[in-house]
């Protein structure tokens, strides 16, 4: 997820990945397999979080442009992390990992996986909540204003943080009209650690410090810990789509 926009990525932050990769900054591909091989050596395990746009020294996009569209009509990008991994397997090699006794190849040892819809399901952070609702009173404002064609956004500095402003929407609009996805500033990155700057780092601590609030751990105390949970299966939105998919053939 993110797209050409490392803000995701940046994010994961506080989950503790090994390495973070971002669009906004070329990937050196070396100075990564130094990383990896490094950690690898201390902890027998290498968790990288890649942004489905990065790019590598030349600029060139690892992951390939497919033909299709997501529902917003955006050009899908495919196959960041499995190019990646392709170059990890083959700089570092299966001898490697046949010495460290983690497989007979490198291919065995070096895996993907995709968490977009996990992501997307998760339950909105007390910062998601409350400046989506200043987004929205400060949309409602600006049209109250008589001011049409303009756009409410959220803007941090480091001296007022995170507030919320109004702008005339062709500040945002490149020379055919379009408005394109805002990219990550490259100064919250660490291009020689792999992860967030000390910027970075402060960006990032308003958003989570308080990311739970009284509702939430109500939510995960009726939810995570309910008592039925220790008898019923897990309900997976799997099922409920299979189950509508079964009768969809009766109704036609």
């Amino acid at each position: 997820m993110g797209r050409h926009s490392g803000y995701i990525a940046l994010g994961t932050a506080y989950g503790r990945p090994d390495i973070i990769l971002i669009p906004e900054h070329p990937l050196d591909v070396e100075l990564l397999v130094e990383r990896v091989k490094h950690i690898y050596d201390l902890q027998k395990n290498v968790v990288i979080v890649c942004g489905e746009g990065i790019v590598d020294e030349e600029g060139e996009e690892l992951g390939a442009e497919t033909k299709s569209t997501d529902p917003a009509g955006n050009v899908v990008l495919s196959g960041a992390a499995e190019a990646l991994r392709n170059k990890i397997m083959k700089m570092i090699g299966d001898r490697y990992f046949q010495l460290y006794r983690r497989g007979s190849s490198a291919s065995e040892a070096v895996f993907t996986r995709k968490v977009g819809h996990t992501q997307r399901g998760g339950r909105p952070i007390l910062f998601d909540r409350f400046y989506a609702a200043q987004l929205g009173a400060r949309s409602v404002d600006l049209l109250a204003e008589g001011r049409n064609n303009a756009v409410a956004i959220l803007q941090y500095d480091t001296q007022k943080g995170f507030h919320v402003e109004g702008y005339d929407a062709n500040r945002f609009r490149d020379r055919w009209g379009l408005i394109h996805a805002r990219t990550m500033q490259p100064a919250l990155y660490d291009p020689h650690l792999l992860k967030p700057s000390r910027m970075g780092i402060d960006y990032l601590m308003p958003i989570f410090t308080d990311a739970i609030g009284e509702d939430d751990a109500e939510h995960m105390r009726r939810t995570l810990f309910a008592a039925g949970n220790l008898a019923q299966p897990y309900h997976s939105i799997n099922t409920d789509v299979h189950k509508r998919i079964r009768w969809l053939p009766a109704l036609q």
